[in-house]
């Protein structure tokens, strides 16, 4: 089996067959995607809660080879409770499609059509810092309605993406913008 890789000018050495039937992820106009990459702090959280499961998962296999299954049973459901958390917090955020744009939270999720979304803008505004109840001032990309009634805020530059990032801040507030203009309608 050959092993392609790139040379130094960026062509590949493998030979192209030109079927063009391969169809890259990003072609895929369709499907939901999260306009910047998950925060350091997320994926950190992320990755601690990953942990401990494994502590819970072993501690469980240690109470099932002890004989108390009715342990093992309450062990496994709470280190699949610890998981799925881990894994939804690496999900919460704001994804974009042609369809409209998706608020994730923990718990709920709101999609907007695009249709419906009025004005996306930037504003300095009391925020929550890494989403814990202390405000402090920062940035807020926040969404109106068309009948102009103001929806939650979207993203900060103080939550748990952002944090000390306000770069990687500005290009998502611009990209979903980007999405906005591309696919909101436009009223005459």
């Amino acid at each position: 089996m050959p092993l392609p890789f790139l040379t130094a000018d960026g062509v590949s050495d493998v030979d192209d067959d030109g079927d063009g039937d391969e169809i890259l992820a990003h072609a895929d106009q369709d499907r939901w995607r999260r306009p910047y990459r998950p925060g350091p702090w997320r994926v950190g959280i992320g990755a601690l809660l990953l942990l401990l499961s494994a502590f819970m998962l072993l501690a469980t296999m240690i109470v099932a080879f002890a004989g108390g299954w009715g342990g093992a049973l309450v062990c496994l459901i709470a280190a699949l409770a610890v998981v799925g958390s881990a894994v939804q917090i690496l999900r919460v955020g704001v994804w974009v499609s042609p369809a409209g744009l998706r608020r994730v939270g923990f718990f709920v999720t709101r999609t907007t059509a695009w249709s419906e979304i009025g004005e996306l803008r930037t504003v300095q505004q009391p925020v929550r810092w890494l989403g814990l109840p202390r405000t402090v001032q920062g940035q807020a990309l926040t969404m109106s309605g068309q009948g102009g009634a103001e929806a939650p805020v979207l993203l900060t530059d103080h939550n748990a993406d952002f944090l000390s990032r306000t770069e990687a801040f500005d290009r998502a507030a611009d990209t979903v913008g980007a999405w906005a203009d591309e696919y909101r309608p436009v009223t005459a």
